[in-house]
């Protein structure tokens, strides 16, 4: 059974993407614990980071780096802070989350609830500072 972020990448469930290529997928996170919380998944499906092949592995992270790049400049914030949980959905997957206080970074705080424009407005501004070249 496909992952929700497989169906994700193949259209089935809808995303605010803020960066793609032919390998890896980044988009908003829709229980963010802050503005420009995004998720970068590869998209062939594996359930844990360290089963992942050297070079899979490798690009991600350098797709990644290149994400958080663009929501530094996109998003108001101090840094940009990096986890690797990966026990709610199975399937390999890096948070990148706009920091400008340690609080931010909580997993246990209650989630932001945004508009549906408030989404598009942070995945497009974030989309346009993506530079995947």
């Amino acid at each position: 059974m496909s992952s929700i972020f497989s169906k994700i990448v193949k259209g089935e469930i809808p995303s605010y993407k803020v960066a793609e290529d032919e390998n890896y997928y980044a988009f908003l996170d829709i229980a963010p614990l802050s503005k420009g919380h995004t998720l970068v998944i590869p998209k062939k499906e594996i359930d844990y980071m360290f089963s992942l092949d050297d070079e899979t592995y490798q690009g991600l992270w350098a797709f990644a780096r290149k994400v958080a790049l663009g929501i530094e400049k996109a998003v108001s914030c101090k840094r940009v802070g990096v986890a690797v949980l990966g026990l709610d959905v199975p399937h390999a997957h890096i948070h990148l989350i706009p920091l400008n206080e340690m609080e931010d970074f909580d997993f246990k705080k209650k989630k932001l609830k945004l508009e549906k424009e408030e989404f598009i407005e942070i995945a497009t501004a974030i989309s346009k500072a993506v530079d995947l070249k």
